[in-house]
């Protein structure tokens, strides 16, 4: 427990650092500033492997299937690049919603920080419950794993279609409960206007994203239990990714298009994983050839993706 102590206030005191220090005053997120927090987070997500074998070559942490030190390292990076594919969707989203409720640039930041936030929460509560189930009920792995495929396929067959945050289930039931002003003030989530408290639109989107990243957290959290139940890997693997989440948004944001191919990586991952759950008590795969496969779909997502991008833009 005082290593799980350990890490999860780091991650409170990293998170206030960044909004009381680095982000103190609002300000529009440049590319350049945003792929420097990028490096410096993904840097840190991978540096942290470091630190998962040195936790699990010891008795510091709870390690009931003496899983070796290298094993869970490497499933610690898979699970990590898991998550961090699976973000891309949710970057997408979040980028849409924004526009559609013209938040400006420059309050962006603080709902993705609050947001972040409380998907650090729910995703906990959801790993709990996750692991939970797994470890009491061995056939639910072979549920997740059908319902990881059933994703793949939902995923390759459908189109792109618009997406309309007004016609959320979230944004109609905050209706039912709450006034909303029409207009952003500042960064205020609430304001007094006729001796009532109102929400303005940027409570909205912070709500809004929190349910699209509950509903994205359905994938992610079966994803990364094909390579683990162990609750360290899989939570920090979770937390570390969506740390950088917000300075990948504003690295990516503005060239999502650019990135069409990598659905197919997104595809090709959730079946793999699928499969790998559906096949876990006949088939042992080593842990080098989950993270080889990721890693690889992943590369040439990013490449033909890109080099797709190149050819329309000189032809």
């Amino acid at each position: 427990m005082i290593v799980w102590g350990i890490f999860i206030s780091a991650i409170l005191f990293a998170l206030a650092l960044d909004l009381g220090v680095f982000n103190r005053k609002a300000h529009v997120i440049s590319t350049k500033e945003a792929s420097i927090w990028t490096m410096i987070w993904v840097s840190l997500a991978f540096a942290f492997s470091g630190v998962i074998y040195w936790l699990y070559g010891t008795d510091l942490i709870d390690n009931p299937s003496n899983m070796p030190p290298l094993d869970a390292m490497i499933k610690y990076i898979t699970g990590y690049l898991i998550e961090l594919s699976l973000s891309i969707d949710n970057i997408f989203v979040i980028a849409v919603i924004f526009s559609s409720f013209n938040v400006p640039q420059k309050f962006q930041h603080r709902v993705l920080f609050w947001g972040i936030l409380g998907a650090i929460v729910f995703r906990a509560i959801m790993i709990f419950f996750g692991v939970a189930l797994i470890n009491r009920f061995s056939w639910m792995i072979y549920l997740f794993g059908a319902f990881l495929l059933y994703t793949a396929y939902k995923m390759l067959v459908s189109k792109d279609q618009d997406f309309d945050p007004h016609n959320s289930f979230v944004f109609k039931q905050i209706r039912k409960v709450i006034p909303i002003t029409k207009k952003i003030d500042g960064e205020h989530f609430f304001i007094r206007k006729k001796h009532i408290y109102a929400a303005t639109p940027l409570f909205v989107v912070l709500l809004v994203i929190e349910g699209t990243d509950i509903l994205f957290a359905l994938d992610s959290i079966p994803a990364i239990l094909a390579i683990t139940s162990d609750p360290f890997l899989v939570f920090s693997s979770n937390i570390m990714a969506i740390l950088g989440l917000r300075s990948m948004y504003f690295f990516l944001s503005n060239m999502l298009e650019k990135f069409h191919y990598l659905k197919y990586s997104l595809v090709a991952i959730l079946s793999f994983v699928g499969i790998k759950m559906l096949l876990a008590e006949y088939v042992h795969l080593p842990e080098w050839v989950s993270l080889a496969f990721i890693a690889f779909s992943l590369g040439v997502g990013i490449v033909v993706s890109l080099n797709s991008s190149t050819y329309q833009k000189n032809s």
